[in-house]
């Protein structure tokens, strides 16, 4: 049996931990609450500590094969905090001689043409495209100094069980139909766009932690053939078996920018209104000539989403 830690315990945090565990590992997980009010998982520790902070967190990851950065800013301090936080998890990582896989997202590449592969350049643009590029700069260059072994897994939109806020997807289609609701989304409804499902995302950073081959560049999670923000809605309408035509409404600029005034979250996406205005399509072809893990089909997805918010709401 040997030891995982997860930094972080979000949506992919608790997926990744949860299966680690169910593979026979010995879990850690570092948040600065620790396991207060937390769910009791077999095999699943937690510990309290500021990921921040590389003495804390060195301690907190000692005797661990591989360090899982689960953890993110909030999205509106992401320029402040990121660097410390992934200079942390590096040295921490590094000091106990662990692989370190990061969890990464798409926006590093800002606006582009066609499918986003892996050697497309970090050319964003906005403040948080250039923050989330600059963590995998500050990560890789630490690989390639040979202080630490690191990989970054990037996803997708995330969708599936455990995702609530801050999913583009989930908290504007499933809770909305289940509640006979019209789902408004953030740019064109018809546009197809790639969504990654959490335990897909767990799957691949539990491989690619054990892939050495792996090690010192950035994957794309497997993820489905994209679907539009209708499309999705109409798959999980049929799910839950919610009767009637599906309601999707597009939100209009003047209506983010109004709310944007009192929700530090909206004011941040519309940095990343590019997404959802235009396909948003994922090339993970590059991961799956390689590994082993494959995208869980839609239809399972949505069975399994659909029963989460039910089971949740219950």
């Amino acid at each position: 049996m040997s030891v995982h830690v997860v930094v972080g315990y979000g949506p992919a945090g608790a997926a990744l931990a949860r299966l680690l565990a169910g593979q026979g590992h010995e879990v850690r997980v570092v948040t600065r609450t620790g396991g207060a009010g937390r769910a009791v998982v077999a095999g699943v520790e937690h510990v309290a500590a500021d990921a921040a902070d590389a003495s804390a967190l060195t301690a907190a990851v000692r005797g661990a094969v591989a360090v899982y950065g689960c953890a993110a800013p909030p999205l509106q301090r992401w320029g402040r905090d990121w660097p410390a936080l992934a200079s942390s998890l590096c040295a921490a990582a590094g000091a106990g001689d662990a692989v370190l896989v990061m969890l990464g997202n798409l926006y590093g590449y800002g606006p582009v043409a066609g499918a986003l592969r892996e050697d497309l350049p970090q050319a964003a643009a906005g403040r948080k495209g250039r923050a989330r590029a600059g963590v995998w700069e500050l990560v890789r260059a630490a690989h390639e100094a040979g202080r630490v072994r690191a990989v970054e897994a990037r996803a997708s939109d995330f969708f599936g069980p455990g995702v609530t806020g801050g999913g583009h997807l989930a908290e504007r289609v499933v809770p909305a139909l289940l509640a006979g609701r019209a789902v408004s989304c953030l740019g064109d409804p018809d546009a197809a766009h790639s969504w990654t499902y959490v335990p897909d995302v767990a799957r691949a950073m539990a491989e690619l932690a054990g892939a050495p081959q792996a090690w010192g560049r950035a994957w794309h999670v497997p993820t489905a053939p994209a679907l539009s923000v209708r499309r999705m809605a109409e798959l999980v309408a049929q799910e839950a078996g919610v009767g009637g035509a599906v309601r999707v409404r597009r939100l209009s600029p003047l209506v983010l920018g109004a709310a944007g005034l009192v929700s530090p979250v909206l004011r941040e996406l519309r940095e990343v209104r590019y997404q959802f205005d235009a396909p948003f399509v994922v090339d993970c072809s590059a991961y799956e000539g390689r590994f082993a893990v494959r995208a869980t089909p839609v239809a399972e997805q949505v069975a399994a989403t659909v029963a989460w918010w039910r089971e949740r709401a219950g």
